[in-house]
């Protein structure tokens, strides 16, 4: 069920009502949310809901044992078996596939033959969302930031329906104080939300789509057949529309979770305004860059130990990001590009404070220059994320690179190809106050004038995007 489709807003159209008027008996409403959760996940294959009911019981009884036991070691061990348990359900559904293939890769080449049919393992949709979400759910009760409370939380807090595919990756004390908290619908920000839902369908519909369809697609999937113009805009245009794809699915998201009176996160902030690699992760899909930090960085000794390690520890941060993406070398070269620059950014930096030397001005000039150099590092590493394979990535490159093809006709480049891309880019450098006061004017408005607005931008959504809504791009991680 896809936001962005009749049948999930007959689906929202039923259960916000019912939400509300069951908000005050918060038992019945827990009971139900679960259950319209489990119906909207269930939708594309009913056995998900075994998998994350199996979920949300292991890890409650573990982060149970974790908070109840005396002493550190078996608090310690309750841990291991719960990080374990989860790591080993996501490698089965994500990975296995690919470690076997490897495996009977390198043992053909050394002349010993097995047959290549591996078992076809179905991947669980939002698989690695909330096994994310219960590892920092039992991680959080064993650092003691984090109190375990009753299953039926938890099952609300790793199954709600508006982040379950894809995220944002919400905390437990993010998300479960809220579910007990007073929830009054006449102090919902609802213009907010319906805001932040049209301008998500927008992104989604409109921009990512367009690029999607009428140049992405064609150029990724036969690079041989298209000029080198083609695949430079092409490659831009893939960074555009996973930005439109993904920031358009959040911003449903909140917006949806906001009217049924729970706030999320800020996952985005402008991205590609970065002026670093290290400042691009701190806007890229915040939820995840801060998961990583916390639960994976840091505990691998983050910059405390010396550079090198350092450098070791931002090297498997990334790279280990990358395999969360995806299992394919396509995602850990992906990994790899930005561990590297994240590494020489951070040389750059100690090597100036050892010198004594100030940081450097902040000038417009410096500031444009460091953002062409980010953008464009973002992107060739955008070409191995969505590569099919490394050979795909590879004629990429040197389609892009080919002489011949330099001045070659390019009829993919259209206006509209174009305008969705500086669409996707202009968005990112209004200013937040202006976003502020569009959505304080559209607050201010007539309660018949907001509908009235907002069924025009539907109408030009509608008109303007693709026939057919497909995926999000998030949702195969």
């Amino acid at each position: 069920m896809l936001f962005p489709t009749i049948s999930f807003a007959i689906f929202f159209m039923i259960v916000m009502p019912v939400s509300w008027l069951l908000m005050p008996t918060r038992h019945r409403w827990k009971l139900f949310i679960l259950a319209a959760s489990y119906f909207f996940y269930g939708y594309w294959d009913w056995r998900f809901c075994v998998l994350i009911a199996g979920s949300t019981i292991a890890n409650q009884v573990l982060a149970t044992a974790v908070f109840r036991s005396n002493n550190e070691r078996t608090r310690r061990i309750w841990l291991i078996v719960a990080v374990a348990t989860n790591l080993g359900v996501l490698a089965y559904f994500k990975y296995y596939g690919f470690f076997v293939s490897n495996a009977i890769n390198t043992l053909n080449r050394i002349g010993i033959e097995i047959s290549t049919d591996v078992i076809s393992v179905a991947l669980p949709l939002g698989i690695s969302f909330f096994t994310f979400q219960a590892l920092s759910y039992v991680i959080d009760t064993y650092r003691g930031t984090f109190k375990p409370g009753r299953l039926i939380d938890f099952a609300v807090f790793l199954s709600f329906f508006p982040h379950i595919i894809a995220g944002p990756i919400v905390r437990p004390a993010e998300f479960i104080p809220q579910i007990d908290a007073a929830h009054d619908p006449r102090k919902i920000d609802a213009s907010r939300a319906f805001f932040l839902i049209t301008i998500g369908l927008f992104k989604k519909v409109v921009i990512a789509n367009i690029l999607a369809t009428q140049i992405v697609d064609p150029v990724f999937s036969s690079p041989q057949q298209h000029s080198s113009l083609e695949i430079l805009v092409g490659i831009y245009a893939y960074a555009i529309q996973i930005y439109a794809d993904f920031s358009g699915y959040t911003d449903i998201a909140i917006g949806i979770a906001l009217l049924l009176g729970f706030r999320f996160p800020q996952n985005f902030d402008s991205p590609y305004t970065s002026t670093s690699i290290q400042d691009f992760w701190r806007r890229w899909h915040m939820t995840l860059s801060r998961w990583l930090r916390d639960y994976l960085y840091i505990p691998l000794g983050g910059n405390q130990r010396g550079k090198w390690n350092t450098y070791r520890n931002l090297m498997l941060t990334m790279i280990l990001g990358g395999l969360w993406h995806g299992a394919a070398w396509t995602f850990v070269i992906w990994g790899a590009i930005h561990g590297s620059f994240l590494c020489g950014e951070h040389f750059q930096r100690t090597r100036r404070l050892a010198q004594g030397l100030p940081d450097p001005v902040d000038t417009r000039a410096r500031r444009i220059r460091s953002q062409l150099i980010t953008f464009n590092v973002v992107c060739v590493a955008w070409v191995f994320f969505r590569a099919e394979s490394l050979e795909n990535a590879g004629n990429i490159f040197k389609q892009l690179l080919d002489p011949s093809q330099w001045f070659s006709a390019s009829p993919l480049i259209t206006l509209g190809v174009v305008l969705a891309i500086a669409a996707g880019l202009v968005e990112q450098y209004i200013p937040k106050d202006a976003w502020g006061r569009a959505m304080a004017r559209y607050s201010h408005l007539a309660p018949v004038w907001q509908g009235l607005t907002l069924g025009i931008c539907l109408l030009v959504i509608n008109t303007l995007g693709p026939r057919g809504v497909a995926p999000f791009i998030y949702f195969q991680f």
